[in-house]
């Protein structure tokens, strides 16, 4: 007999429909799968034969050919395994009705049949919704996030022995298709842990995060040790807008593919603050291995990306970053195949002027030779620097500042700038993939950049004095215009540009020793 099931895998964060075909026939027993799996989808057919036995079910010994169609692609995981139980027991007639032919089966099998999470449930549901399919079969521990698809019919279930009766008709309890969940529900209760109000003084530095919120601008932050740098980048993430239901589907499906999701919540309900230590690996910073998984840039995606210690990290790992903080995605190659993932972050780099961390202090001796701070700084290229928008200096905090009585503004009360500011962007790219001023393309840049003779004449000015480069010269221009928009101005002034350019000379201090 021979029975054609639907199931679906995964290429990057796309989904794609798998056809598993399942011929049994009499003469020598054996299990043939073919269909380019990996090791995972070889395996399936030793616990595909206990679930069936485990689960009441007969498993005749004849010859067995399973193929996964297309079979030029390669096939990963174990989230096939249901699909082809479900194939074996239709082709032996042990399913009688032709319900299975409507439905698309994800889930992992164990050995006594009951199913298990897989991952990537919700990238492949929207990408399934998008070629026109409605109905699917998943594992129970997966039902959280599958609740935010609309337009679908779900059912979660616990067992093969439950999937079965409910494809015979013979459910004691009738099965029962998911409702859908919305994303307000469960985004309302979210928090922030750190609060501006708790960083004593920084003033300077605080307001330049203000833009770099507003804007969706990258910040490199320096500074001696204990000033309080990873304190500001951990309040960063509680002035960034809130992540819109699209936003979150996109975030979620990179998450679900990871395996890092939240299974009990099924979205992810705040942008992503992620801090690699500096000895991660090359693999797990942008992404790959056996099964190209993404790494901690794409994990980032819609959030923030913090790297302390920048330096540290190898220079190899440093100059990774080009592409995605250029082009908001990083191409993952490998020998089998190339996957694309979003990676949209806001960089929030932080670092010592020098390997002791004294160079430059008022107060403190730096004991490090020139040929030190050289090697040290030589890390951080000219290409990257050119791609992170705002340089601050970030000093010691005075005993005076630590112990006032004065109230420090709270994150809420620069969120609501920040939102208002952000509003302004969206009504200015409303109709383009462009939502924030950083995401500017250089058409865009000309258009809604445009500066008065004084202003030209000013960055004009900083442009020969600070030889800056072209792309330099168009990322003051957008942090300008985000500046103007937090000011609720239409045009770029010259205390715009001023202040703009002002975010741009550290590399001049500390990379001209």
């Amino acid at each position: 007999m021979l029975s054609k099931v639907n199931s679906f895998g995964l290429l990057g964060i796309d989904g794609f429909l798998t056809q598993i075909e399942t011929d049994i026939v009499g003469g020598v027993p054996h299990f043939e799968l073919v269909g380019l799996g990996d090791t995972a989808v070889k395996e399936a057919k030793e616990r595909v034969k206990s679930a069936i036995r485990n689960s009441g079910f007969e498993y005749p010994v004849k010859h067995y050919t399973i193929n996964l169609a297309p079979a030029d692609v390669k096939k990963e995981g174990p989230l096939y395994d249901l699909g082809i139980a479900v194939g074996i027991l239709a082709a032996s007639e042990q399913i009688k009705t032709k319900k299975y032919k409507d439905f698309i089966f994800l889930g992992e099998l164990s050995l006594d049949g009951s199913l298990k999470k897989v991952r990537g449930v919700l990238p492949i549901l929207i990408s399934a919704r998008n070629l026109g399919y409605r109905k699917f079969i998943i594992p129970k521990d997966n039902a959280e996030e599958a609740k935010f698809i609309s337009g679908m019919e779900i059912y979660a279930f616990s067992s093969l022995r439950e999937v079965v009766e409910f494809l015979n008709d013979e459910n004691a309890v009738p099965a029962v298709k998911l409702e859908t969940k919305t994303f307000e529900e469960v985004a309302k209760n979210v928090n922030n842990r750190l609060d501006f109000e708790n960083v004593k003084g920084q003033a300077s530095a605080k307001r330049a995060l203000e833009i770099a919120a507003a804007g969706g601008h990258n910040v490199l932050m320096i500074g001696p040790p204990g000033s309080g740098k990873s304190m500001l980048a951990k309040c960063f993430s509680g002035i960034l807008p809130d992540l819109t239901f699209e936003e979150a589907l996109e975030v979620t499906k990179i998450h679900s593919i990871a395996g890092t999701l939240d299974l009990k919540k099924g979205i992810v309900t705040e942008r992503p603050f992620r801090t690699p230590h500096h000895t991660a690996s090359s693999v797990s910073l942008t992404g790959g291995g056996n099964h190209s998984k993404p790494g901690e840039i794409s994990l980032a995606h819609n959030g923030v990306l913090y790297l302390d210690e920048f330096p540290e990290y190898t220079r190899s790992l440093i100059e990774t970053l080009r592409q995605p903080l250029e082009d908001g995605y990083i191409t993952v190659a490998r020998a089998n195949q190339t996957v694309t993932y979003p990676s949209n972050f806001t960089l929030i780099a932080s670092m010592n002027p020098c390997p002791c961390g004294n160079y430059g202090s008022k107060d403190r001796e730096c004991k490090c030779s020139p040929s030190q701070i050289h090697k040290y700084l030589s890390k951080i290229s000219g290409p990257i620097m050119d791609r992170i928008d705002i340089h601050i200096e970030v000093d010691n905090i005075s005993y005076n500042d630590l112990h006032s009585d004065k109230k420090e503004e709270s994150s809420a009360d620069i969120k609501k700038r920040v939102d208002k500011a952000r509003n302004v962007q969206l009504e200015r790219f409303k109709g383009t993939k462009t939502f924030s001023n950083a995401k500017m393309s250089v058409p865009q840049t000309k258009k809604f950049c445009k500066l008065s003779p004084q202003c030209e004449q000013l960055l004009e000015q900083a442009f020969t004095n600070l030889k800056l480069s072209a792309r330099a010269h168009d990322r003051i221009l957008k942090v300008a215009r985000t500046i103007a928009d937090l000011a609720g101005e239409e045009e770029i002034l010259p205390q715009h540009i001023a202040e703009a350019v002002s975010y741009r000379g550290l590399d001049r201090k500390y990379w001209n020793i």
